[in-house]
């Protein structure tokens, strides 16, 4: 297959949106990374995605929309707490679980009979999906757990070849996917932390909580209800050790553990131990979402075989760095103690 590329202009967006109306897939961005899209309601189509990315088909997709109309043709009996939400982040990075209508094919929701539901605030994504006339399934662009692409240079990598077309619009605002949260009885759970955090939640609903499966394996066989929850996801090739309390203990640890051809992934340079090699990825929760994923695929690209990270704060949208690099670790997480 031939992948074409184009700028996010009027004239290459609407050849992407003429893509998705015959029944292919397209590569674009969205605030959060790159997604991969098809009709949504199209089950041929919707199992391009699958064939494209190498995804295992019992991982949920997100429906992406561009109003609140199309919302109520692919959801059935919308709680208040939906549109409450709709109307404090959409557009923006929140999905929403909801109950499926009739119209979404098994696929797409994964066997589930409820989908997630998106309002991206990228104007290539809003204007595509208004272009297409359809919502849009779309899982991040990458070859299925791999590190998502925030940028056009890592889509073309992992999609050339495999998808008619990619829109290039540069990077990412975010760096990390959508918070996804589920409503019940008025309560909101976090499924999938990101860049909409629980404390914003919070001023919106009252009872938000955060399911066990953002900081936890789940068991083999469970149902997932939102992407990102069930397999090892965003795995660079090196294997990846977060390393858990303070700076001296990390070093400590480091230097015992550490070979020639290992790194260190560090918030910043201040912290490098000297003779080991290493990456940075950020001071802040914000600068650690934006960089996270390109830290670990330039680890690849620097022949990284065991990648010593250190362990974000949890907190606020440090929350959704931690679940990341946690599920890149495939849990394997150890405390450092000074002197060990």
């Amino acid at each position: 297959m031939i992948t074409e590329t184009v700028l996010p202009s009027e004239r290459g967006i609407r050849r992407a949106a003429e893509i998705i109306k015959r029944g292919d897939v397209v590569a674009f961005p969205t605030e959060t990374v790159y997604g991969l899209g098809a009709n949504a309601l199209d089950e041929a189509a919707v199992k391009k995605i699958f064939v494209a990315k190498g995804r295992p088909a019992d991982n949920p997709l997100i429906v992406h929309i561009s109003s609140l109309d199309m919302m109520e043709t692919v959801a059935a009996d919308i709680p208040a707490e939906a549109y409450k939400l709709a109307e404090r982040f959409w557009a923006g990075p929140l999905t929403v679980v909801l109950k499926k209508s009739s119209s979404v094919p098994s696929v797409t929701s994964g066997g589930l009979d409820t989908v997630g539901i998106r309002f991206p605030s990228h104007p290539a994504a809003k204007r595509l999906i208004e272009l297409s006339g359809v919502p849009i399934a779309a899982p991040s662009a990458n070859l299925s757990g791999s590190p998502s692409p925030t940028t056009f240079k890592r889509v073309y990598e992992d999609m050339n070849g495999r998808v008619p077309m990619i829109i290039n619009g540069g990077s990412c605002e975010f760096g990390v996917e959508s918070t996804v949260v589920s409503l019940n009885n008025g309560c909101a759970r976090i499924l999938r932390p990101g860049a909409v955090t629980k404390e914003m939640l919070e001023q919106v609903i009252k009872n938000v909580t955060v399911d066990p499966g953002v900081l936890s394996e789940l068991p083999e066989g469970a149902k997932v209800r939102s992407p990102g929850m069930k397999y090892k996801h965003y795995a660079p090739k090196a294997k990846v050790i977060i390393v858990a309390g303070s700076l001296e203990a990390y070093r400590e640890y480091v230097r015992r553990h550490a070979k020639e051809r290992d790194f260190c992934l560090l918030f910043d340079k201040s912290e490098r131990i000297p003779g080991i090699h290493y990456l940075t990825y950020g001071s802040t929760a914000k600068e650690q979402a934006h960089r996270l994923f390109e830290a670990l695929r330039n680890l690849d690209a620097k022949g990284a075989e065991t990648v010593y990270a250190r362990c974000p704060d949890a907190s606020g949208m440090g929350l959704a760095v931690y679940n990341r690099i946690l599920r890149s670790a495939g849990f394997n997480i150890v405390e450092a103690e000074n002197g060990e």
